[in-house]
């Protein structure tokens, strides 16, 4: 295991049904790029840069650490983080898995680099919001974002292991697949990161690392993350956390986020979290600019103005309560479907 390479393709690995090696998977990238869709081009284009020559794949990241920018990741570092999620999840050659996230990510790239690795038995399917439609196959592991198990709650119990990433399921989703037999993880990473590097079991509060990571907290009290496999030096984030434990955190919520209101600090994902169960449109909490506050917290709401009655707002803590409640017909997202929170995009 210590010598492979970005060459190798295990000997167990299927995709689509098929055992396929690398030269195998040459042929079929330019099959995809020439008549291939938008999602079977990406696999096409990647699967050319995968096999190349070049230690390294470029990719733009999704700005989590800050502003986009082009990075790049080494295959042998991609290869390790394989390793990690086929360690932490007991993930054995021939289980079969599902991809069904957009290729054009990270987190689509590396099922694929697991699948050839880990020796997977892969099904392809274009990207939806409901990926498990018509499906009646049973999956080992499968890798999806909330809005996809949102819309898979039925048709979980075909899946035995699932990893959600891309943005943080909400209390109410916890709530509907905690019942479910499926082990169902929330994920923690980004791309410089190779995908995830922590993952916690639904129902739980804490992220547990994954082998072969280390991490600390910076002095704004953020996470840093060190992964040898990639780098030498620590990926800072602007996460805030609290640790549990050596190899556990809690997440508390985004540093950018946090409004100053009269000198009160305000983290919006603990408050939007109390009242996740009471507002059943999309939200958020942010801060605008106050005369007097410097800041004051306002509640955003997707969808028609709706009223609410008194006392609606005792779950929250005396300056946690929105000073003012604004509703638009539209949230932006990113390309990657992550809320745009910005008050000047309102």
């Amino acid at each position: 295991m210590l010598n492979l390479t970005h060459k190798n393709v295990h000997n167990y690995f299927k995709i689509n049904g098929y055992h396929l090696n690398g030269d195998d998977l040459r042929s079929v990238a330019y099959s995809y790029i020439k008549e291939g869709d938008a999602n079977e081009q990406a696999i096409g284009e990647f699967l050319l840069d995968w096999f190349d020559d070049k230690e390294y794949i470029e990719m733009r990241t999704s700005g989590t650490t800050g502003l986009p920018k082009l990075v790049r990741l080494q295959k042998q570092a991609m290869i390790q983080s394989a390793l990690a999620t086929g360690d932490f999840f007991n993930l054995k050659p021939g289980n079969k898995a599902l991809l069904c996230l957009p290729v054009k990510f990270i987190a689509g790239k590396m099922m694929l680099v697991r699948s050839f690795i880990l020796g997977l038995e892969l099904d392809v399917r274009e990207p939806s919001t409901t990926p498990l439609a018509l499906n009646d196959k049973l999956y080992d592991f499968v890798a999806m974002v909330p809005l996809q198990v949102q819309n898979s709650i039925e048709a979980l119990k075909n899946v035995k292991k699932l990893i959600v990433g891309g943005a943080k399921m909400n209390t109410a989703l916890e709530e509907k697949v905690l019942p479910l037999k499926t082990d169902i993880y929330e994920t923690y990473g980004m791309t410089e990161t190779i995908t995830h590097i922590a993952a916690k079991k639904v129902g739980e509060k804490a992220f547990t690392i994954l082998p072969n990571v280390k991490i600390a907290q910076d002095s704004r009290g953020c996470l840093a993350i060190t992964v040898p496999a990639i780098s030498n030096e620590p990926i800072i984030t602007n996460d805030l956390i609290e640790f549990v434990k050596e190899n556990q955190f809690l997440f508390l919520g985004r540093i950018d986020n946090v409004i100053n209101s009269g000198g009160v600090k305000l983290i919006p994902e603990q408050i939007e979290a109390k009242l996740i169960k009471k507002i059943n449109s999309r939200f958020f909490v942010t801060g605008i600019p106050d005369s007097i506050l410097g800041e004051k917290l306002i509640l955003v709401i997707e969808g028609e103005k709706q009223d609410f009655p008194t006392g609606f707002f005792d779950v929250l803590d005396k300056y946690e309560k929105p000073k003012e409640i604004v509703f638009v017909p539209k949230f932006k997202e990113n390309e990657n479907g992550k809320l745009l929170r910005k008050p000047s995009l309102l």
